[in-house]
């Protein structure tokens, strides 16, 4: 459950996050293909940075300077990845473009950006050392019903998408 419930908190987490950024600079509520209060991807995201700093903390034993170096390089590249894949599905599925960063310097195509690169990276470390302590203790509270319900909700909101794509 414990992963679950992650993903879950951050994708809402996450959703709340591009909200305010969205209407901070667009001067619109937006975030996602999703109807609902929920932005997966950072879930999804969130869940790998777990993963993978929990194994490479436990596997390098190295310095902890030297552990946080290599997994902020990692992570930035599996992220970086991770939001190549999502642009391209988005665009294949639902026959729209969310963002594009060919027009930043240092871009690959539409989807990667160095500067957006980093700012995945950068952001890990931040969730892993300070984000990721704070609400360890929310994670491992949530109750079973709640998880149900917010996980059914989400998948509902996925076939509903899924459905009705016209409207994206």
């Amino acid at each position: 459950m414990y992963y679950l419930n992650t993903f879950l908190l951050y994708s809402i987490l996450g959703f709340l996050l591009e909200t305010v950024r969205s209407f901070l600079v667009n001067s619109k509520f937006t975030s996602g293909i999703l109807y609902g209060p929920w932005t997966p991807i950072y879930g999804i995201g969130i869940v790998i940075v777990i993963l993978i700093s929990n194994y490479l903390f436990s596997h390098l034993h190295l310095s902890r300077w030297i552990e946080t170096f290599i997994t902020f390089v990692i992570i930035t590249l599996i992220l970086t990845l991770l939001e190549w894949l999502g642009g391209i599905l988005i665009e294949k599925i639902f026959h729209t473009v969310f963002w594009d960063y060919s027009k930043e310097a240092f871009s690959i195509g539409k989807y990667i950006s160095l500067s957006k690169s980093l700012m995945w990276g950068v952001g890990s470390i931040i969730f892993i050392y300070v984000l990721k302590p704070l609400l360890e203790g929310v994670i491992k509270h949530i109750p079973i019903p709640v998880t149900i319900i917010l996980t059914l909700l989400m998948l509902s909101d996925f076939i509903l998408t899924f459905l009705n794509k016209s409207r994206i």
